[in-house]
This record gives C-alpha cells, structure tokens and sequence, in this order.
C-alpha cells in the first residue's frame, strides 16, 4: 500500500504533536518525542481521520484526536518496552535505554496526559476507556507468562484490550467527529475492532513465517520466549504425543537452535492455517461492517487499509 498518499494526514498530526509536545524540562520533552518520531505507519490516527472523510466531514475534524491516539499508543511502547525490558523500538534505543528509566516512566505519563490536552470532548471519554483496557490487557499479557495454559478465549480477549480496542476508538472517534448517525458510528467502531484483532493474530503469523530482516526481530523468538499467542496455543492443542511434549519442552526454554524444530512442528500441527483462517474471518467481519456506508474515497482507502493489513510483511 502506497501510504504516500496520504503524507498530508500525516503531516497534521505530526505538526500537533510537535507542538505538544515542545516544552520544558526539555529532557522530559525530548524523551516525549523520542520514538514518536522515529517511524512508525501511524495506522491509528490515519483510522480516526478517514472514518471522519468517511462521512464526508473533513478530516481537519479529527487532526487533534487523531494526535491524540497516537499519543495513547506511544505511550503504552514507552511502559512497555520498561516492563519487557527491551533496548530497541524502532530501530533506535528505547527511552528508558537514551534517557533513563524514571524519566521514561515520566514521559509515557507525559504522553498521556497530553491526549485530554488536545482530544476534542466528544472523543475523549472513549480514548480513556480505551487506555484503561489496554492497561487491563498489559496485566493479563504479563500473567499469562506465569502460566502453562492459556485457553483461546483468554487469549483474544487480551488482544482485543491490549491492541484492537484503541483501532477501535480510532474509528469511533473519527465516526463521531464526523457526525455519523448511531447506526455509522457502530459500524465504523466495528470495523476498527475486528481490523484490530485480525491485526495482532497476523503479528502472530509473522513471529514465525516472515523474514527476519523486515521483521526487524528473530524469527521464532516467540518460541524462544514461550509467548502465549494464538499460534502456540493452538499448536500445543493440535500436537498429539511425543510432538506435543517436545513442543511444549521447547516453548520458552531460551534455545534459539530449537528454533527450526519449534516452527517445523508449528507447521506440522496446522496451527498456522488455524490462524490464517481466524484472520480471515476477523477481516471479513471488518469489510462488512462497511457495506451500508457511503461510496467515498475515503471509505475505499480504510478497505485497502484493511488489505494491508493481512498482507504485511513487518
């Protein structure tokens, strides 16, 4: 998908950001914008502008809550990336790691309490909703770590709080701004959510099946680190035997030449189809959700937005 198109959007949001996020101490500001900047294909506030343009409002409308969103998201990679202990977010040292970790701890707030800084009212009882979701989601994430078994059902729950429910204020949000009737605003809400689930079970596929280089992280290392996701639940459900006690020894155990083992007895279980479909499914729910909005260009740019989705290699 050619998101050059859409560098105006971009820009807006950017330039709003920018502007919050200038300030003293400049320490805590700098480390505010540290990975805000530093790349990312800022999907979420594109969402909340298009669902606006959706409803043939303009997306000037929704800029700030859209800044907003993206502020919400950086701010749960800022927490994450101290409570995973991870030195890199996109491509460059995490902020604990260029700035220390109070300073961190103080920027993520920072991040967030800028977005009831900027939101536009209408929005701003969603994004907090949503923001305390995810933070219900990080907590059941990290539990799940503590155990053997994670059912499904436990599984996509998480995701839907720790990632799809912020896709789905954005297009609520944008739906709202835009002044959609009840019956929009749902279906655009629908539409983020399912966007959103179908986009975390395909990171899923990728932590095994994508090329190392553009995934920016070692294939496999969800089997390293015994990761809980959709792919190793279900492999672990469908193995049988001998398979399944050697899966279930390799899960977490820390060994990276247990790797190609691990992902050929995942392709042997046919988990990953399991997901593929599980996928399609969440993408289809998606793309209906749109049927009975107006034909605009904007209503086509969330569909191909929708399509990238599961066709991304990173």
């Amino acid at each position: 998908m050619d998101f050059s198109r859409f560098d105006n959007h971009f820009g807006e949001v950017d330039l709003e950001i920018e502007r919050l996020l200038s300030g003293e101490p400049e320490k805590l500001y700098k480390a505010a914008r540290h990975i805000t900047f530093a790349g990312g294909k800022k999907i979420r506030p594109l969402l909340c502008m298009l669902s606006c343009e959706a409803l043939n409002c303009d997306k000037k409308d929704a800029v700030k809550t859209g800044a907003a969103i993206e502020m919400i998201h950086t701010f749960t990679l800022v927490h994450d990336d101290i409570m995973d202990r991870d030195s890199l977010r996109r491509g460059v040292p995490s902020v604990h790691e260029e700035f220390g970790e109070t300073t961190a701890i103080l920027a993520g707030d920072l991040l967030f309490s800028k977005v009831f800084e900027v939101s536009d009212t209408r929005a701003v009882g969603i994004l907090a909703h949503a923001a305390a979701e995810i933070c219900e989601g990080q907590e059941m994430d990290m539990e799940f770590e503590e155990r053997d078994d994670v059912p499904e059902s436990e599984y996509l729950l998480m995701i839907r709080k720790k990632t799809a429910v912020l896709l789905e204020a954005a297009t609520k949000a944008g739906a709202i701004l835009g002044n959609g009737s009840e019956g929009q605003v749902s279906s655009l809400a629908k539409f983020g959510l399912s966007l959103g689930m179908a986009f975390q079970i395909h990171d899923d596929i990728l932590g095994v099946t994508a090329d190392e280089e553009k995934l920016g992280k070692p294939v496999g290392s969800d089997i390293v680190e015994g990761k809980k996701n959709l792919i190793m639940i279900k492999a672990k459900e469908l193995l049988q035997g001998d398979e399944r006690d050697e899966f279930t020894r390799i899960l977490g155990n820390g060994k990276e030449s247990d790797i190609e083992r691990g992902i050929e007895l995942i392709k042997n279980s046919g988990a990953l189809e399991y997901c593929m479909e599980k996928e399609k499914d969440f993408m289809d729910d998606a793309t209906n959700s749109l049927k009975d909005l107006p034909d605009t260009e904007a209503k086509k740019s969330l569909l191909e937005l929708a399509n990238f989705v599961i066709r991304r290699d990173s």
